[in-house]
Formats: C-alpha cells, sequence, structure tokens
C-alpha cells in the first residue's frame, strides 16, 4: 500500500487510537486553530515546515505547520488552514489536494488544533511572507513518521510536569505541538 493510501486509511474518522497525550482531549473553551500538514507528491515525499521569526512574542524561533487561528470569515477548517498556508508561504489553495483532517491536537496554550493533511505538487515556487515566517523547509515524510525519531521527553512548565515529543532533523528542532501532531498520527498509521 503506498503512503497515499495509508493516510487516506489512517485519517478515517471511524478508526479510534490509544490517546497517550491528554492534549489530544476535547475541545471546549478553547480557541480554534488550523494548520496544514502539505506533504510534497514525490516519489520520495516530504512534509513542509515553516521556522517563525525570533522577534515574534509567541513560539519565537519554533519550528511549525503553515497555519493559525481559524478567522470568522473561515468556512471550516479546511479553509482556514489553507488561507493560512497561502498567507504565510504564498501556497495556492487550489494547488492542496486535500486528504483529510487528522485528530484535534489541544495546545498548552489554549487552542484546539485541527491539522488538515494535504498533498501539493513538488518543487513549488513557495515564498515565506517575512510577517509570519523566516524560513520554510522539507523534511522527508518517512524521516517524521520513523517514531526512532521521535523522542518523548519530560520538563517542568507552569509548576507542572509536561510531556513532549523532540524530533531533530539536521540542525532543525521539532518539538511541542508540531512533533505531537505528528506522534499521533504516525500512531494512526501504525
Amino acid at each position: 500500500m503506498n503512503w497515499r493510501s495509508r493516510l487516506h486509511l489512517a485519517l478515517d474518522p471511524a478508526l479510534s487510537i490509544e490517546i497517550e497525550d491528554e492534549r489530544y482531549l476535547g475541545s471546549k473553551g478553547h480557541r480554534a486553530a488550523a494548520v496544514l500538514i502539505a506533504i510534497t507528491d514525490r516519489p520520495e515525499p516530504g512534509v513542509i515546515l515553516t521556522q517563525r521569526p525570533t522577534w515574534l512574542r509567541s513560539h519565537a524561533g519554533q519550528v511549525a505547520f503553515p497555519g493559525g487561528k481559524v478567522d470568522d470569515g473561515d468556512e471550516n477548517d479546511i479553509a482556514a488552514a489553507l488561507r493560512e498556508a497561502h498567507e504565510e508561504l504564498n501556497l495556492p489553495p487550489t494547488q492542496v489536494d486535500v486528504i483529510g483532517v487528522a485528530d484535534t491536537y489541544i495546545s498548552g496554550s489554549g487552542y484546539s488544533i485541527s491539522p488538515v493533511v494535504g498533498v501539493i505538487p513538488p518543487d513549488l515556487a513557495l515564498e515565506a511572507n517575512p510577517e509570519e515566517v523566516e524560513d520554510w523547509f522539507e523534511v522527508p515524510l518517512a524521516f517524521l513518521f520513523d517514531p526512532a525519531n521521535s523522542i518523548k521527553k519530560q520538563a517542568a512548565w507552569s509548576g507542572q510536569q509536561r510531556s513532549y515529543y523532540d524530533i531533530q532533523w539536521g540542525n532543525r528542532r521539532i518539538w511541542g505541538v508540531t512533533a505531537g501532531i505528528i506522534a499521533n498520527l504516525v500512531r494512526r498509521l501504525a
């Protein structure tokens, strides 16, 4: 079975998985957000990630999926993820073949995040919007989906011990919400 078929099956809402992280549960009182997991359609597909500018007040310098808050004008979470990817990377929404939406992720900062999975043509001329994105890069899908590359760690945050995932790819550190969303999708694929 190819990677695209596996993702279609994994995103079937009827599937149930064992939730390992309490942040995947419920979304009452959280602000809606959506991210795009953009997978390049090539023999060895990759995932597009962004590096946030270091001068931002929130999540400065972190690696993230393109995405952000769901606006009142957005038809749904998919529309929000596509709009945000267009704003951040000039990724045309018409170039995204949406496969589905992965499990909602509740962030420690109060967001209910819908990860939208889509396939994009390889080698699109993406341009980072310097107001929102310092840089963008592509990580091989096989690397991200290999559980051996994701390390579960713990740290004290706001007076509590918290678990998080950490993925090191070259000189890029993928952790927190982004790594958690990846880990959740990997569990679905298993």
